[in-house]
């Protein structure tokens, strides 16, 4: 099965459509590494160019930089051309400690805390649009609500679903970095999709156990984030990280043998990690972080690119991945 990267599919039944393949905004504010505003816009203008047309971001990426940076790459485009997704739960506050110190390379001197409360949704919906310059997003994910499971579902949830009934917001989302309680939220009947991080990867694909069964049968799509598995699956000789953490021998040595069966085929093991999760029925989209031109170049590149059907067969032979499992 070839999948188009450029192909729009709706979310739901919302009317709001998606690309295949979507650009994730998180390197561009800091992720790991400094970006800079020109590199991030520049990143944004080639995957644009490629003909990517959906952007998802986040406040908490780089406290806001990322939101900021991607405005400024897409106020210039028309507006009807592309899709664009934020999310809410968390909030950016002045001058305190910021999210997951480490991780974002770019301090700009303020913090992010969560905040589920129903004002606090809007709040943080109308600061994101304030630092976008965009009068409404297309897509607003709930963002990871593990541990504020009750305020989420009797407060941040029925916000939510009241911004898309007034208008606000085209389609409710949540987005977390696992499947169980995503499936809960699904089943609220509330969302028009889901946004999995590194749930359904080559490497893990815990979220066909609950998630995607569940989203199948009730019409919500599923956009899987994370297909590189925080990057291990992008380059297991290089930046060895799983789950924004340096990676086990054990996972090292499992990327490492699926690589060398993609070498076999004249695969690059990311375009076997980009294009699998696009072969399940309830999958919309792949987001893929990039943070040059570079980097959105080479995304989709490996989203193109042909892969025979003996490699996944090869790798479910050596037990690399489960014979169930759907592949394209």
């Amino acid at each position: 099965m070839r999948v188009d990267p450029f192909e729009n599919v709706e979310l739901g039944a919302t009317g709001v459509t998606v690309t295949r393949l979507g650009m994730g905004l998180a390197p561009i504010g800091g992720l790991f590494a400094p970006v800079g505003d020109e590199a991030a816009v520049a990143a944004i203008d080639e995957a644009w160019r490629l003909g990517v047309r959906f952007f998802d971001t986040a406040p908490l990426y780089g406290a806001g930089l990322s939101e900021r940076r991607a405005g400024a790459a897409l106020r210039k485009r028309e507006r009807a051309k592309y899709t664009i997704a934020t999310k809410v739960g968390r909030r950016i506050r002045a001058g305190q400690p910021g999210d997951q110190p480490g991780v974002w390379a770019e301090p700009t001197g303020d913090g992010v805390e969560f905040d589920f409360s129903g004002a606090g949704i809007r709040s943080s919906y109308r600061e994101s649009l304030e630092r976008l310059g965009l009068d409404r997003t297309d897509v607003l994910h709930l963002h990871d609500p593990d541990d504020h499971r009750a305020e989420a579902m009797t407060c941040a949830l029925p916000e939510l679903a009241e911004l898309r009934r007034e208008g606000a917001v085209g389609a409710v989302s949540a987005g977390m970095n696992q499947s169980r309680m995503l499936t809960d939220l699904a089943r609220t009947g509330l969302l028009d999709s889901v946004l999995l991080a590194g749930r359904y990867s080559l490497l893990d694909q815990s979220g066909l156990a609950d998630l995607l069964p569940e989203c199948e049968r009730r019409g919500v799509s599923v956009i899987v984030g994370g297909v590189y598995n925080s990057g291990v699956l992008a380059d297991p000789w290089g930046r060895t990280t799983y789950d924004y953490r340096p990676a086990s021998s054990r996972v090292v040595a499992r990327a490492r043998a699926m690589a060398r069966l993609c070498n076999r085929h004249g695969v690059p093991l990311r375009a076997a990690a980009l294009q699998f999760p696009l072969a399940h029925p309830a999958v919309a989209s792949v987001l893929v972080g990039m943070r040059s031109a570079a980097e959105a170049s080479d995304a989709v590149a490996m989203a193109r690119l042909p892969i025979p059907g003996a490699l996944w067969r090869d790798l479910s032979d050596a037990w690399l991945l489960d014979p169930e499992v759907p592949v394209p």
